[in-house]
């Protein structure tokens, strides 16, 4: 039962981490490698509100957080995607390049060490079929769950929403029909780094706020998407729970020191077997020849 529980617990914690980087790619087709940046830049924010402004509520900090990030994403595509959207191989390391002068800059900016932590949202934890778990981890399920509920609604009953999925679907026709295409990847780009802020403010409560944390976050978010295919939200969360349980039993069997290569190995895989990943389109056509 242990690893059940936990394997769903780390599975949501992964479509969480990921959720931000498949919709910004799924709409604009913009890999964002900045992403696990976003992700620490959005929980130092926070820490910084709580801790340098006296007296600043903690609820308040993570909207301001959540906003500046999902501000800081609108502004890399305004000022750099735009002009180079299109040419893949530059989008991937101009949004790398963003990523790391961040994640080095809060480094040298002082953010170094173990000191900086975040408040969890409620202390405490309940047994779950003899299983113990923390009320934080409970919150990251019901938030979550919730979270992705509203995504969908959001997509396909709002007027942003469907003007983002039209352009998802077919760029061109979306065009013709007055969609402004580099509009609608700013509002993805804003959108995908307040998810990635989201999350941050969500799981990094249970743990430090470390540089490091980004390049995983953004090995991860990678993996996810890989294997469920680039731009496939379902494949997004059938790809966490793969991965999410795959973790799980590795740390249950061999070692905790083993999760990152499970990520790793199954990229290797995915990319092998099935390189368009579970519900990928991009590459069938070469797989069938």
């Amino acid at each position: 039962m242990h690893i059940i529980i936990y394997g769903i617990i780390n599975s949501i914690t992964l479509s969480l981490i990921s959720l931000g980087f498949t919709l910004v790619y799924s709409i604009s087709r913009v890999p964002n490698f900045a992403h696990g940046a976003l992700y620490i830049l959005s929980g130092y924010l926070v820490w910084l509100f709580i801790n340098k402004f006296a007296g600043f509520p903690y609820p308040f900090a993570i909207i301001a957080s959540i906003g500046l990030t999902a501000i800081v994403g609108a502004l890399i595509y305004r000022f750099i995607l735009i002009r180079i959207r299109g040419m893949e191989i530059s989008e991937i390391i101009a949004t790398y390049a963003i990523g790391l002068a961040i994640l080095e800059g809060l480094r040298w900016g002082g953010l170094r060490g173990g000191t900086f932590t975040l408040p969890t949202f409620a202390a405490g934890s309940v047994n779950l079929f003899d299983v113990s778990v923390d009320y934080q981890r409970l919150i990251i399920v019901g938030v979550g769950i919730l979270t992705f509920v509203l995504l969908y609604a959001f997509t396909r009953y709002t007027k942003v929403g469907l003007a983002l999925r039209g352009i998802a679907q077919d760029e061109r026709a979306a065009m013709m029909l007055g969609i402004n295409s580099d509009m609608t990847a700013i509002v993805s780009l804003a959108i995908g780094s307040a998810l990635a802020g989201f999350a941050a403010v969500l799981l990094l409560p249970l743990g430090n706020i470390v540089v490091e944390a980004g390049y995983n976050v953004l090995i991860f978010a990678i993996a996810v998407c890989v294997i469920g295919g680039l731009g496939s939200w379902g494949g997004t969360i059938v790809a966490s729970f793969v991965i999410g349980f795959a973790q799980i039993l590795t740390e249950a069997f061999i070692s905790t020191h083993y999760q990152m290569v499970v990520a790793l190995l199954a990229i290797i895989v995915t990319l092998l077997v099935k390189p368009s990943g579970i519900f990928g389109k991009q590459k069938e056509l070469e797989e069938r020849v």
